[in-house]
């Protein structure tokens, strides 16, 4: 079983090692050249030594004198030589290096844009640790054999070229040759077939090591004020442990058989000395044809490994192979259409008979259902708030007004075009999602709201940001748009975060604006102030943005225009806010309730502000 199992890892390990062949054809031949170079002048050198040491070494001590014409012919040659095994060396290794970079490169782009293009529900099955190993060690690992791969080649053509020889020199020296020679390539086979199971769990452990630690230091914020350091630690050195064990195993086993690849050459020349001397007392070859065969046998011990060098890296680049293309492989893309939509005007957004079920994470686990048969219309220019109890489906409504992920029944649509069938670019001018988390990436205020969009400049940055109620701050800052804010914006409070990102959004002029609770953590009262500012016309548009808005506040629900109430994925009543007080029991024990909650944290607030610390410590309270 594990030989057939390594076999096939041999196979596949071989048959990407031909992918890389076939995408960088002309680069791996330039490599192999300048192997082939190398190797055809190893064989050369041998035969110009044998006969330095036959021919010149071996008269002179006879003859008691030295022949400074012979001995200059021969210093000639041997530099001569070595000149162009230079030149070999530099092809084959800038070659293979340059193949190698080129792969790795390549298939970076390839995971990354692969991720872009595949929905969050695929995403949200994978963690994020794997992801970044994909794309980074992963890919490595698969084209980690190209290194040593034109060496390997042109060392078997030096090898035939060597067998060759030895049958034209002698052939019970050839003989030598054709029993070491397959016991090299029997040795690697082993030694390949053990390392393959090794490799493969230290690369699968290099994942879930990266995974943790990037769980760990992403939930920082949790795992410091939830006192779970010590448990984290001990999570992360177990499995570091783990890896650590695994790659011992892997040098343990190179311990092995390293001596054993290194000693096999050496017997080899030990046993042509033997036969050779013997032949040469039979009269069979001369002094020059056995030094030749045995300084042969030396120089082919170094270029032999490299066969063993691939083969040895097989198994790591089946496991990297295998983690990538179920990337590339992976199915449920979102295709664009080719539709695209006036810019003129807000957009109106309807959804008609939506359903929507997330899958589950393993195959044979039951999918979850959020949506069913939901309906309602956000007319053009008017703000309509999405209200209900957590897991009613709010976010997912967002996610789909947006396109992040498609309905499996049913239909969205702007100003009556299907969402699927627009352009990627239509679509992202047309709508723009504000979410619950808000993501700030590490670099300036600028960077961060123009995302180098074309069009935008710094009058529409600032615009966007007195729209977001972010202005003020913004201008304080030391450096004012141009401040680092840090990495996911640590310079900044919550609510900063949200107008910044709120503002990154707005400096696109969508004519859909979807909020998902994105002023959580803001004030009331600046709340307030952003969505009135949000509903006035813009300049040079005849009516604001059409606004989707998840809201839980009384005051932000009772600026809406129209008001759907979800349960359990439905939508169970529309109208005003006044009129779902009045008519829904379940939309006012919400509401309540949540300014309830409201009220409570404004009074901690408040209690925060005014009573001392015993730890010293300030509290920043959003501005």
């Amino acid at each position: 079983m594990a030989s057939g199992t390594s076999r096939d890892v041999i196979r596949r390990g071989l048959w990407v090692l031909g992918r890389a062949i076939r995408e960088q054809p002309r680069i791996f031949a330039v490599a192999v050249a300048g192997s082939v170079l190398f190797g055809g002048l190893v064989i050369a050198s041998a035969y110009v030594v044998g006969a330095v040491v036959g021919d010149v070494v071996v008269p002179a001590v006879e003859a008691g004198e030295v022949g400074t014409g012979t001995v200059a012919l021969a210093a000639v040659a041997l530099f001569g030589i070595s000149v162009l095994r230079v030149v070999g060396i530099f092809g084959r290794r800038l070659g293979a290096g340059y193949m190698q970079f080129r792969l790795q490169a390549a298939y970076r782009r390839r995971v990354t844009r692969r991720y872009l293009d595949l929905p969050l529900a695929w995403h949200h099955r994978n963690a994020t640790g794997t992801l970044l190993s994909n794309a980074n060690s992963d890919v490595e690992a698969a084209w980690y054999p190209i290194a040593p791969l034109p060496f390997a080649v042109g060392t078997l053509v030096m090898l035939v070229g060597a067998v060759g020889s030895l049958f034209v020199t002698d052939w019970a020296l050839a003989l030598v040759g054709l029993a070491v020679f397959p016991a090299l390539f029997a040795l690697n086979v082993v030694y390949s077939r053990r390392m393959a199971p090794r490799q493969a769990r230290a690369q699968r452990l290099r994942a879930e090591v990266s995974g943790i630690a990037h769980e760990s230091f992403d939930g920082a914020l949790v795992v410091k004020t939830m006192g779970r350091e010590a448990q984290e630690t001990a999570r992360f050195a177990e499995r570091a442990r783990e890896l650590r064990d695994s790659l011992i195993a892997v040098g343990r086993l190179r311990g092995v058989f390293d001596p054993l690849l290194e000693t096999l050459p050496s017997l080899g020349t030990l046993a042509v000395l033997v036969v050779g001397t013997v032949r040469l007392r039979q009269g069979a070859i001369t002094v020059t044809e056995l030094v030749s065969v045995a300084f042969l046998f030396t120089v082919l011990a170094f270029p032999v490994r490299a066969i063993g060098w691939v083969l040895a890296e097989l198994p790591r680049s089946v496991a990297g192979w295998d983690r990538v293309s179920r990337v590339l492989d992976a199915t449920g893309e979102m295709p664009y259409g080719e539709v695209t939509l006036d810019d003129a005007g807000p957009a109106t957004l309807a959804f008609d008979g939506v359903h929507f079920g997330y899958e589950p994470a393993e195959a044979h686990l039951p999918g979850t259902s959020v949506l069913g048969e939901v309906a309602f219309t956000v007319p053009a220019g008017r703000t309509v708030a999405l209200v209900g109890p957590t897991g009613a489906g709010k976010s997912t409504i967002a996610s789909l007004a947006v396109r992040l992920v498609d309905p499996d029944a049913g239909t969205v649509t702007l100003d009556g075009v299907d969402v699927r069938r627009l352009t990627a670019a239509s679509l992202a001018s047309t709508a723009a999602l504000v979410a619950q988390v808000p993501f700030v990436f590490d670099d300036t205020v600028r960077a961060n709201i123009s995302l180098d969009r074309p069009g935008i400049d710094d009058e529409d940055v600032w615009a966007a940001l007195r729209l977001a109620e972010a202005d003020g701050f913004v201008a304080a800052l030391p450096d004012g748009l141009d401040t680092m804010v840090g990495e996911r914006g640590t310079s900044l409070s919550g609510g900063q975060r949200q107008r910044l990102t709120l503002a990154r959004a707005l400096a696109g002029r969508p004519r859909l604006l979807v909020l998902d609770d994105a002023t959580s953590a803001v004030d009331p009262r600046v709340e307030a102030a952003i969505l009135a500012g949000l509903r006035a016309p813009a300049p040079g548009q005849p009516a604001a943005a059409s606004i989707l808005v998840v809201a839980y506040r009384r005051a932000t629900i009772a600026l809406a225009d129209e008001v759907i109430y979800l349960e359990h994925g439905r939508v169970l009543a529309r109208g005003t806010h006044a009129e779902l007080l009045a008519t829904v029991p379940g939309y006012v024990d919400l509401v309540t309730a949540y300014e309830q909650a409201e009220q409570e944290r404004a009074e901690n607030r408040t209690y925060d502000e005014v009573a001392p610390l015993p730890t010293g410590l300030e509290i920043e309270v959003d501005r």
